[in-house]
Formats: structure tokens, C-alpha cells, sequence
């Protein structure tokens, strides 16, 4: 089962996070009910998951970021490489 995290750690995971990534728009939201993953938003965006691990008494968290191919922009061209298959 993961490690629980309560609000004091999500306050500070959030506060450590916003100063790091220069942006008071990224929140940690606590989940609605337990057993569930505590979520990383910008805004009203979920971007990933919090988990904590606790191992000879440290703790440490670790934020997995999901990134969904139909979210990404076009592929921009490569410098040197044909954009179209070349025919012989």
C-alpha cells in the first residue's frame, strides 16, 4: 500500500514546487478518498502523481509526470533531414 501523504507534506511539496518551478499556478491536491493517488495540477490540469517513500527514516517524494502524445505540438522538422520520403 503507498505511503500516506497528509496536507502538512502536500502544502510543502506545493510551496517547494511552485519556488523551484517559478509558478504559483502548479497545486497538490490532496485525493477525495483513501487510496487514492495525490494529484499534480497547473491549474485545473492534472500533469501527474505524488508518491512518498519512506526508507531508514527518510523520506522522500517523487512526482511522476504523464504526458499524453495528443498533447504535444507538431513534430518540428529536423535540420538536414528530408521532411518527405525521397525517391530514386
Amino acid at each position: 500500500m503507498p505511503a500516506v501523504v497528509n496536507a502538512s507534506e502536500i502544502a510543502r511539496v506545493q510551496a517547494y514546487l511552485r519556488k523551484l518551478l517559478g509558478s504559483d499556478r502548479i497545486r497538490v491536491v490532496k485525493p477525495v478518498r483513501a487510496g487514492m493517488s495525490v494529484e499534480v495540477a497547473v491549474e485545473e490540469e492534472t500533469i501527474g502523481t505524488l508518491h512518498r517513500d519512506e526508507d531508514e527514516g527518510e523520506v522522500s517524494y517523487a512526482m511522476h509526470v504523464t504526458i499524453l502524445e495528443e498533447d504535444l505540438p507538431a513534430a518540428a522538422p529536423v535540420p538536414g533531414q528530408p521532411t518527405k520520403p525521397t525517391r530514386r
